[in-house]
This record gives structure tokens, sequence and C-alpha cells, in this order.
């Protein structure tokens, strides 16, 4: 075993005696368990169950929920290895404070409660409320989810609340609530495997929601046939009726001439455009502004394959589109989600059998986390902070004045640019990585350096906590009771297997003593337990287009899960939607949206030729926080890379496996090729999991959706090169090994 890089008793102080003297990972602990817990994965959006193993009060292993109907067993490379990090060596156990010079140093709780709500008041009491931000997370629970949102208005009193989702799906939200007046999938999974055809957009569903894959084989093994949309030939594109290679940012370009061909060949449903939606005209003349050469020019893909296109969705009886970050995470990524949902309402295939449209949700409660109030312009219930109607009816629910509910704030990029330029002074964090996760990552480090002070909850020390003054030790996804809703609205139970370990505080425990400590306690102190959260989050969701008012943890657990909207107790929830073809808009129709290309936000030229896109890959997640810990994923992939296609290779003087150097107007990073003939000739592909100077986000471009505030993750331009000796030698001397058998993690060198 590795030598440890500090002494057993330092490490018995900061993180708990029995991590000090056996390896990572726990295994001290095998053995046959005393109890199984089902609950579900805390990866993704797809909420599988999962079989939790637990003896002496630690996860040991898992078993097959085979019950559960989503996955049926089947999990993931994630889901596999998700249960080690319980007992993982850096795992917080006490709540710690920055010392300069020093590094971290662990404090008693009364500590880290006392200093945070004295540097909260000062700062507030000398900038006023809103210089004092909270940024919260959608791996919380629905629960938790609630909280951050009373606890940020109510508590602490500010405006300046958003979460880590308007990095993952907000623009999929907003085109929803434009067309269709509600933000989920249209329908189950379950419809997929009876449609004709599957669509799907900007997703690699293959390595980001490995089990929506098998819902994808099903419907080819009926003879149903598959469009992949996407630059690069992903793993299940390898298997697809057909790959439309679209260059990064012209996705509407392309869906615009789809249409434009089903219109030609008349293949639109002119009985249903007309009886159930609304804007059509507007549509369809935006989509015939656009000549079909110059659409194939603009988006890279060849003029047959895109009228072949057309006509594979146009012509079939049934249909499922699916799309995710590829097509959302531009500065148009709005717009973009709304010229596929112009596909699908131009079909008049939504409401029915086979039939459906759906977001494939990034975060493991990306779909719960923006319904529930911890968004900049959300209340509970998915309402409107500025409607005075609904102000009026969750102040009824807090119990407080609608005056005392702030007005609508700034969302998380935006609030980082107000802590660059001293607007804000204050953070409070949970779950949250934003170092790693936002665009630019030299300017979001600038903007850490200047807060004045900085408290985040969590269970690891993230890359951005290591800026904090306080870090409180948090609680995972199995240490507390709660629910997380899927990506197609099913609503699932999550059983507490464990407790926190050491000194370590479950998260509810921890905001709703802050709470009360901010002279609050009236609106939280009737919360015992998280189910007496989620009876208030019920009420606070009813009348809404987001109803959980019918369900309970009772009804939860008994009925593996819940579609919403769920109304009443005896509702049996609501698995596909618009059956009965009636909308909750103002007008009771869908709406189609006119969409007319324009360029993002940077293009190649000469100093900067080549796109660069970013994304997953199939054994980390998001910003590698907790699978970056884990040894046996990190064997799958230990380092980001940078793919290539032969013909750009050569022409740089690349070859596979060496080291490129990549450099954006932002930053550079130095990564190995990856040369491969799946990605367009004009394109370069960075994994994003990684931090420091591994980050893709060094290279990315602070630019945002007008509508959703979406960063555009999926293109920026770059310059690359074949590394010279010093970056050569830099790059390699940062390669870290694999965490459990090192003994230490980077964050570790800090205490």
């Amino acid at each position: 075993m590795a030598k440890l890089p500090v002494s057993p008793e330092k490490l018995t102080q900061s993180f708990g005696p029995h991590l000090a003297y056996e390896p990572p990972g726990g295994w001290r602990g095998r053995g046959e368990p005393e109890k199984l817990v089902k609950t579900h994965c805390c990866f993704c959006g797809q909420g599988c169950g999962i079989q939790l193993k637990v003896r002496d009060n630690r996860v040991i292993g898992f078993e097959p929920w085979e019950d559960f109907p989503f996955n049926r067993g089947k999990l993931c490379p994630k889901g596999v290895k998700r249960y080690m990090q319980d007992n993982h060596p850096d795992r917080l156990m006490a709540p710690m404070k920055r010392v300069e010079g020093t590094g971290f140093v662990p404090i008693e709780w009364e500590e880290a409660f006392e200093t945070t709500v004295r540097e909260i008041r000062r700062i507030q009491e000398a900038h006023g409320p809103n210089s004092v931000a909270v940024l919260s997370g959608v791996s919380l629970t629905n629960e938790k989810s609630y909280l951050m949102g009373k606890f940020a208005r109510l508590g602490v009193k500010t405006a300046e609340l958003d979460y880590n989702g308007r990095l993952c799906m907000v623009s999929a939200g907003a085109g929803n609530k434009k067309a269709f007046g509600v933000d989920r999938a249209a329908g189950a999974w379950t419809d997929i495997p009876l449609a004709e055809v599957v669509l799907c957009a900007g997703t690699n569903v293959a390595e980001c929601a490995p089990i929506t894959t098998d819902y994808i084989w099903r419907a080819r093994d009926r003879g149903g046939k598959l469009i992949m949309v996407d630059p690069r030939v992903t793993p299940l594109a390898r298997t697809c009726d057909l790959h439309l290679p679209v260059r990064p940012g012209t996705d509407s370009a392309l869906f615009g001439a789809m249409l434009r061909v089903m219109i030609e060949e008349n293949l639109v449903n002119r009985e249903f455009i007309e009886n159930y939606t609304s804007g059509w005209a507007e549509t369809e003349a935006a989509a015939l502004e656009m000549p079909l050469e110059e659409a194939s020019r603009i988006t890279g893909v060849k003029l047959e394959d895109i009228v072949r296109a057309a006509r594979m969705w146009g012509e079939a009886k049934t249909s499922f589109l699916l799309h995710a970050r590829g097509i959302e995470q531009h500065t148009k990524g709005t717009e973009n989600v709304l010229s596929c949902i112009n596909l699908v309402l131009a079909t008049g295939r939504i409401g029915r059998p086979g039939c459906g449209y759906g977001t494939i949700t990034g975060q493991g409660n990306g779909q719960g986390g923006r319904e529930h109030g911890h968004k900049c312009d959300q209340l509970p219930g998915n309402r409107d902070i500025e409607n005075p109607e609904h102000r009026a009816f969750i102040a009824d629910v807090w119990g407080c004045d609608e005056s005392e509910i702030p007005r609508k704030g700034h969302p998380a990029p935006v609030i980082m640019e107000m802590i660059h330029s001293g607007e804000i002074k204050a953070l409070i964090s949970i779950c949250f990585n934003p170092l790693v996760s936002l665009p630019d990552s030299n300017f979001t480090r600038e903007a850490l350096e200047r807060l004045e002070h900085y408290t985040a909850i969590d269970f690891f020390l993230n890359e951005t906590a290591q800026h904090a003054d306080i870090v409180m030790a948090g609680s995972l996804h199995e240490e507390e009771e709660g629910t997380v809703t899927s990506g197609e609205a099913r609503v699932n139970r999550i059983r507490a297997a464990v407790t926190p370990p050491g000194n370590a505080k479950c998260d509810t425990d921890i905001i709703l003593e802050l709470a009360r400590r901010f002279g609050q306690g009236k609106y939280f102190d009737h919360f015992k337990t998280s189910e007496d959260i989620f009876n208030e989050l019920r009420v606070a969701s009813r009348y809404s287009t987001v109803s959980y008012y019918g369900m309970t943890y009772e009804r939860l657990e008994k009925e593996l899960g819940i579609y919403w909207p769920c109304p009443d107790i005896g509702h049996p929830g609501t698995p596909r939607l618009f059956e009965d073809l009636k909308f909750p808009t103002n007008d009771g129709k869908a709406h189609f949206n006119p969409v007319r290309h324009r360029p993002s936000a940077e293009e190649p030229d000469e100093e900067f030729p080549i796109i660069l896109t970013t994304g997953r890959v199939i054994s980390q997640y998001l910003s590698g926080t907790q699978t970056r810990r884990i040894g046996g994923l990190v064997d799958q992939c230990p380092e980001p890379f940078v793919e290539i296609h032969p013909t750009l290779a050569q022409a740089c003087g690349i070859k596979d496996k060496d080291w490129v150097y990549v450099e954006s107007r932002r930053g550079q990073v130095t990564v190995q090729a990856k040369v491969v003939s799946t990605i367009r000739p004009d394109t370069v592909f960075i994994p994003y999991h990684w931090a420091g100077k591994k980050s893709a986000n060094l290279l990315t471009i602070r630019a945002y959706d007008p509508t959703s505030a979406m960063p555009e993750f999926k293109k920026a331009t770059v310059r690359i090169r074949k590394a010279d000796h010093a970056e050569l030698e830099q790059a390699t001397k940062e390669l870290v090994p694999r965490p459990d058998v090192q003994g230490k993690s980077a964050e570790r060198s800090k205490i």
C-alpha cells in the first residue's frame, strides 16, 4: 500500500478514525449485508432502481432491483460502482475552515454555523440583502430543492438564487413551456419501443443514458428506424439507419430544412395543425425562407440525407424524438429545442401510444430540480416568481407576506459575473462545482477569489469548495430520505440506507439550522422529517401544471413511482401527456414557434479555425467530483483527450496518442490525441469532467442563450498543434494515479 501523504493522526483528526487505517473503499466492511435498501442511482436522470447492501452502517455493495420497471435490474458502469464513493477516504467527516498558509483545518459545528451567519449578516448590513448569493444543485432531492428555494428567499432573504440545472436543462424547459405550456417529456419511455422512427438529436445515448439505449433497441427489434443527429458518430450512431453529422451550432438550420421538405412533400398533418395548434403560418413561412442547398452548406449535411431524414420522419405512423445537451447548450439552445418540437407538432404524433417527445435529463434530479423553486425566476410548482397570483399562493403556503418573497434574481452564470464585478460579495453553495462546470474557468477562478465570504456544503472537497472560507460536511444521496423525479417525470422514493459518517450532517439539518440562526425559524421549525417537507411541497405544487398533491411516500413506495401531474390522492398519475389533445397554454393549443438560423457567438476564422465541442464519457459524471474518486471508473477513462479526424490530424502533423496543445481565446489545455474517423473533420471533441489545467472549460466561451441563459458549451473556436517538449513535460507531470491506489486526491494535499 502506498505511504500515506500525511500522518494517520492528521487523517483521523480531519476525516474520522475509521478511515485512517484501512484501504480506500471500506473493504473491511465486506461480508453478508444486514439489509438491502431499495433506492435509486444518484447519477443522471434516468432514475434506475438499485438495491444497496448495508452492513455496520456502511454501503458495501449492491444487488439488481429487477422489479423496478424502468431498468429491470440493468445498470450502467457508473451505476454498478456508484456505491464505492460512500467509504472513500476523501469523504468530509467534519466541518472545516480555511486558514491562510495552512489549508483547511477541522472545526466544531458551532464555529462553522456562527462564522457563516456572522459574515453573511455583516455583508448584507453593509451592502444589502442581494449582495449574498445562493447556488444550489440538482443532485439534491425534491425535498432539498424545495427547501433551498425557501431558505434562500425567507432565510437568507436574497433574490440571488439559482441552480446548476442552469447548465443542463433550462433550454429544454424554456422550449417546452413555450410550445406546450408545461416542462416535461410528453410521453413515458415505454412509448419508445412502439415507435416506427426514433430521432435522437444531440444526445450520446449509449454513454450518457445507457439504459435508454435498451428502449431504442426494442423499437429497432420491431423494425423501427433510428436517425442520429450529431457531429460525432457516437456508439449508438454506429448502427443507426441514418446519421446526420451536423456542424455544431447549425441544428436549427437542419431541422428547418427537414420541415421544409415535409411541407413541400405534403408530409405534415394539416388536420392536427388546424385544430390543435397555433403559430403554424409564421413557422411555415420561416421554414420556406432558407433554400435546401443553403441549409446543406451551413450544416455540412448532404442534401440527399436531409431529404431522406424528412421523409423517414414524415412518413412514419408513430415516432419519438429525443434530444439532450448537444442541441441545448448553445446561445440559441431554446430555438433548437423549438425547431425539434416543430417537427413533432407538424406530424401530430403526440399524446398517443408510440408517439412522443422528450429530453434526456442529464442530472440525477434534473427534472424535479427545475420544478420546486430553486431557480432564480421560479417558485414551487414551476410557478413564475413575477406572477402576482403565483406569489400570493406560495406566500399563503409559506405563511409569510407576499412582500417578503424577493423578486426575480439572476441565472448562475450571471451570478458568477456579478461576483467577479463585486456586486455579489458572499456565496453559499450546495453540491455545485462551478469552477469545473461553468465556461471560461479562469474567469470563474478570479471571481471566487474576490468573494469576501464563501460557505460550501458538500460531501467531498470539490475544486470550487477549495476557495471556501467554511466547508460544511454534508450528506450523500443514500443518507437521507426523499424523492427524485426522472427524465420521464416519474417521481421515485429515495430511501436512507445509512447515516452520515463521523461528524458530518444531513444537508437538510444544515440548512434548517442556518435558517434558525438567521432568525427565520418560524418558517422552518415545523420540518421534523423529509416527509414533512414533501408534504408541504405537495401543497405548494397543487393546482399547478406540476402537481404532486396526490402523491405520498406510501403511494410512491407501493406503486414504484408515480408520474406527475397527480392532482389528487386517487389519481393514478400521468405517464403520457396530451392524450385529450388539450395543452396548458393560454389558448389551449400547442404552439408552433418560427425559428430562423443565426450564427453562434463564436465562428471559425483564420486565427481560430477549428470548432470545439464538449461532452461526456460513459465512466465519468458531470464535474467528476464523485466519479473521479472511483478507481474502476478512472481506469476506464483516466484523463481527458481530444478526438481529431484523420484529415485534420494529418494537416496538423498529429498522430494518435500524441500530446496536443489546444488553445482558444480564453485558455489552453494539453491533452492526448485520439485520431478517429467518427468526428467531423472541422471539429474536435474534449470531455469536460476534469479540473484544473485539464479542464475543457478553460476553452469554452461565456456566451448565453438570451431566453434560458444556457452557456454555449457545445461550440467554441480553437487552434491546435502538437505539444512542444515543455508542454509535454508539464502535461505528463500532472497525470494523477488512481485515487484508491495513490491513497490521496489533489484536494487532500491541501489538508
